[in-house]
Formats: C-alpha cells, structure tokens, sequence
C-alpha cells in the first residue's frame, strides 16, 4: 500500500493547490464582489441550476465543487465526452434515492456542449422538479451549443481568462507547497507567466516541470533558457468555435475604428491561431464594402489584389500583401453611406411587391406597346442642354425616396455636391413642369 506521502507526491501540483475554499479561488472577483453571483449564492445557502462558460484552466470544474459544498449537495461528476445516457439515468436514480430522504444532487457536466440535443433534453424534468440542481461547464458559446429549452432554465456565469495577478497568485502557492522557490530570473517568470496564456492549469504545469529541474550552478533560468526548456501554450484559437467569430470582430472593429496597430494585432492572433488567409481576405474585402464603401472606392481594388497576391505567392509572403491591405483599410476614410442606401433600398423594393415602373422609362418594341402608351413622354437625357431631364423614375404613386446619403469624408465628399446638385436640378425641372 502506498503511503500518504506517496499518493500526495503522485497528485499532480495543480490537483493538490485545487482551491479548498470559494474564497482561495482567483482570477474571478466579478462572481465573488459584493453584488457578485456567487456571493448571493453563498449568503443564501441555495445553489440554482448553472452554466459555467470560460476558457480552459479558470477553475471551472474546481467552482463547481465548492458550490456543491457550500450548498451540502451530493456531488455527481459527469463529462460528457465519456458519458451517455445511461450514465444519465444512473445519476437520476440515485438523485431520486436522495430526494425521498432529504438530500439534494449536483449534477456537474463538463464539457456539456458535447451532448446532442436529445441528451440535453434529458435534463429537464430533473432540473424542473428539482431532482437535480445542473452544473454544466462549457468553453464554447453556449447561445450556440446549447438548447434553449436548457439555457432558459440555467442562468449563466462567464469566468474569464486568469489576470498576470491571478496567475502570479498561483505561483506563490506553488512556491509554498513545494517549499522552495522557481528557478527563475525576474524576467522569465513574466514569461512563464505569458506562455500560460491565462491558463492556470497550463501555469502550474509548466511550474512542476521547473520545480522538477536538477540544481544548477548556473543561477536562475534567463527567458532563453525557459524558452528552450518548457513550451508555450497554444493560442485559444478553434476555426470553427466562439473565438474564431471573437477575433475577426475585433479585426474588423479595429479597421473601422481607424486602428491600424489594433487590427494588426487581431489579424496576426488570427494568423497565428492557424486561420485561413483566404478567410482573411474575404473579410476585409467586405470590410472595404461595408465601412469605406466610396468615401474611397481603391480600398475594394486594393483588397481584391490583396487576395490575388497571396493566391500567387501563398504563405508567408502573400500574409504581407493582406497585412498592408488591413492598414490601408484602418487608414483609408470611413462612410457606410452606400451599406445603409443599400439596406434601406432593399426593403422599400421587398415591402412595394411588383410596382411597374412608370411607362415613360420602357421601351416599346411593338406597336402595341406604343398604343398603351409605353415610351410616351420619354425625355432622353443626352439631348438636354445640361444632360440631365429630372424625370421621375420610380413606380407612378410613389414617392421619391432618399436612400444615398453621402458624408463629407474622402471621395464621398465630392459624390455630395454631384447629388445635391442632381438634386437641385431636378427641383428645377419638376417647377418648370407644373410638379410638386
């Protein structure tokens, strides 16, 4: 039989710091201040039905726990990537057990959004007559991952990504467990800190692979030497998860936001997280669509030759061509002038159905046409003075709408004088012929 000390010293490091308290939790002060949601939980002694979202390594499995305890439930542990439903059902049977005797269960998932809708399902009339207070933990969106039935029945608590002061924190109980300080120079303990990524789990890993490191004569491991010695962690990055939609927002926000530094940075994190440039690329061209549109019509030109470059020269020497193409954007003058004309336009065409165009702007190829009328009155515009007629071109018995409203940034500002004075014109000739 192995002995105490023994099965202590088999425990991983980040098992054996696993906070015994909700106070010894860190990193997430928004659930535990004053008015927090884990403080109300505490001071009332009831634990409702939850959904933990936050990245990996923030304590979630550890929090749900400590509310269990708090609260004097059984705790049942589940992960849904090794469970089914008759997992499920055994965990309900011994629920119901506990209920006929006063007891309550905390049925902990993790990784909930890995059960399909019909095991999700499964869950509610538990949850509803109370069988089970549900604790689900979850890294991705859970608007997307989960049902709606369920979330409505949940509340959700976002914990974040663990601060440098969270993870520092870690790192001192490290230090006090294993009686002995990290091998390390100033500098590369802010550079473990970082390779974490806001990971504490990850933190205390790479901790135990230091503290594990024979003595050295040659002082404390510098940057270079931790580098070589334990590896960063891989950026959150999932093409097809919630921080895939968090990044490209944050890019294309940069961009509008005139940020050429911001963007920068969001479009190398997307890069660096194993994206696809071509992704990329769509995107901003898009970006050059909606946000500039033609208060400067080159930065459409210029992300499509952005796009074509990369095609050519694929990575990394294409990457440069998109990354000039994203500070040109965050330079260039910004109007959604002809995004907002298109959406309005857009819905007065769906809400009007099939209105004609008025029968002087179509032509007539037949004579029939021209007995009913089709072409009568047609002013060709070239054979005026001035070029221009100011007929009417909308359906008969609509108004005339506005939908382009240029702004006075870049090329938009002269496409404003030519408007107002289209506009002036067309004023003129409607007095000339007795219109309103």
């Amino acid at each position: 039989m192995a002995s105490l000390f023994e099965s202590q010293a088999s425990r991983p490091l980040a098992d054996r710091l696993r906070p015994a308290k909700l106070d010894e939790v860190v990193g997430q002060g928004h659930l535990f201040g004053d008015e927090g949601p884990i403080t109300r939980m505490i001071n009332t002694g009831r634990v409702p039905s939850v959904i933990l979202w936050g990245p990996p390594g923030c304590g979630k499995t550890t929090l749900a726990r400590l509310m269990a305890d708090v609260a004097d439930m059984a705790f049942e542990p589940l992960s849904a990537i090794f469970s089914g439903v008759a997992d499920l059902r055994k965990v309900f049977d011994r629920a119901r057990g506990r209920r006929a005797t006063g007891a309550s269960t905390l049925l902990f998932i993790d990784e909930i959004h890995r059960f399909n809708k019909a095991q999700q399902d499964s869950f509610l009339p538990f949850v509803e007559d109370g069988t089970i207070t549900l604790i689900g933990a979850t890294t991705e969106n859970p608007s997307f991952e989960l049902n709606a039935a369920l979330l409505s029945r949940c509340q959700v608590l976002v914990l974040k990504r663990l601060d440098d002061q969270g993870l520092e924190e870690l790192l001192v109980r490290a230090e006090k467990e294993m009686g002995f300080e990290l091998p390390l120079s100033p500098e590369a303990r802010v550079t473990l800190r970082a390779m974490a990524d806001g990971d504490g789990r990850y933190l205390l890993n790479l901790a135990e692979e230091l503290f594990l490191l024979p003595p050295s004569d040659d002082g404390p491991l510098g940057v270079a030497e931790l580098s070589r010695t334990v590896q960063k962690r891989m950026p959150l990055y999932d093409k097809g998860d919630d921080s895939h939609y968090n990044l490209i927002s944050a890019l294309h926000k940069s961009v509008r936001g005139s940020d050429p530094d911001a963007a920068l940075y969001w479009f190398n994190r997307m890069l660096a997280g194993g994206e696809d440039p071509k992704f990329v690329a769509r995107r901003i061209t898009r970006m050059a669509v909606e946000d500039i549109g033609l208060a400067d019509p080159q930065a459409q030109q210029i992300c499509v030759g952005a796009w074509e470059a990369y095609e050519r020269l694929g990575s990394p020497e294409g990457e440069l061509a998109l990354a000039q193409a994203v500070i040109y954007l965050a330079l260039a003058p910004k109007s959604n002038a002809g995004y907002a004309a298109y959406k309005r336009s857009l819905k007065v065409a769906r809400d009007t159905g099939s209105l004609m165009p008025p029968a002087h702007i179509l032509n007539a190829p037949t004579k029939l046409m021209k007995d009913i009328g089709y072409g009568s009155g047609y002013a060709y515009d070239h054979d005026q003075e001035d070029g221009f007629s100011g007929q009417n071109y909308f359906p008969d018995g609509m108004r005339r709408q506005n939908f382009y409203e240029p702004v006075e940034r870049g090329f938009e500002r002269d496409l404003k004088k030519r408007a107002d004075y289209f506009d002036k014109l067309r004023r003129e000739r409607q007095k000339q012929r007795g219109e309103d």
